[in-house]
């Protein structure tokens, strides 16, 4: 079967912005506009930016940067086990709490009573959680079957991983690894399946790489849990590891972190574990550390 059958075709990689930009960024509120790519218009008039405004976005961005100061200067290995070290350190969320919390960190902008579903895109009542045809349920990007942790406490309630997902897109995703190709999954539309592995759709493509890798760092066996580590296969079963590294890099490259993901990660951190994704906050230590 060709597996690449619909590549998309990126010129040039955007890194994600840096400094009073990005800090910017992360302060955005719930209603900004996550996810959605706009044409260019017109420029119009600059408002102007009141001093507090400023303010508050450089005391957000020195935050983050006090948070990964260990890390800093570091690469490779070293960087890793820096991050593992910061990110640790953190509260946990039990799996009955996992649905509250999904509908806060989920919320649509543009609608506060919807939760916006990570595969299929689709914009749900936060209501219709459960298990019944329709209803969303809590989706594992890093299934809990790759390492046999479950739904414990820990890292099958990590919120940094954890998103909702209609109950047959769940189901048809099931623990395969990601990967491109395959045939499109109904109700998903731009996710793909085959066999063994499964494709997300491009708006989202960044966000699975990201917290595929963040896992990778969290969790390292220290802490009663398998050693979660990346590899460039799919079939990896129950073995505690994820494919396809290559491609998630790329992903990560194509489908920079947008205000959506931004403001999950500051969400999850201000409110329910108070640790972040480091590959949100610094896309570029991807590439630093595999």
């Amino acid at each position: 079967m060709e597996r690449y059958p619909h590549v998309m075709r990126i010129s040039r990689l955007t890194p994600w912005a840096t400094g009073l930009a990005a800090a910017s960024l992360l302060l955005l509120p719930a209603s900004a506009t996550a996810g959605q790519r706009t044409e260019a218009g017109p420029a119009a008039p600059s408002a102007p930016v009141e001093a507090s405004t400023l303010s508050s976005a450089s005391a957000s961005a020195s935050a983050v940067d006090t948070y990964y100061a260990a890390a800093e200067g570091k690469t490779g290995a070293a960087l890793k086990t820096a991050l593992h070290d910061i990110i640790k350190t953190q509260s946990k969320v039990t799996y009955d709490g996992v649905w509250n919390a999904l509908k806060v960190t989920d919320q649509d902008p543009a609608n506060p009573n919807n939760v916006i579903l990570v595969y299929s895109g689709r914009s749900q009542s936060k209501s219709t959680n459960g298990g019944g045809v329709n209803d969303w349920n809590r989706e594992h990007v890093w299934a809990k079957s790759h390492g046999d942790f479950g739904t414990a406490t820990g890292p099958g309630t990590d919120l940094h991983h954890l998103r909702p997902e209609d109950v047959t897109v769940n189901s048809t995703r099931g623990n395969k690894d990601f990967d491109m190709g395959g045939s499109p999954v109904s109700e998903a539309q731009g996710s793909y399946t085959d066999a063994d592995s499964f494709e997300p759709r491009n708006a989202v493509k960044g966000d699975v790489a990201r917290m595929l890798l963040y896992m990778a760092v969290r969790y390292d066996g220290g802490d009663g849990f398998a050693d979660l580590e990346m590899n460039d296969k799919v079939n990896n079963g129950s073995a505690p590891l994820f494919g396809r590294i290559s491609l998630l890099k790329q992903w990560s490259q194509m489908d920079p972190p947008d205000a959506f993901e931004q403001r999950r990660n500051q969400v999850i951190y201000d409110t329910y574990q108070h640790n972040r994704n480091p590959f949100i906050d610094h896309p570029e230590w991807v590439a630093s550390i595999w």
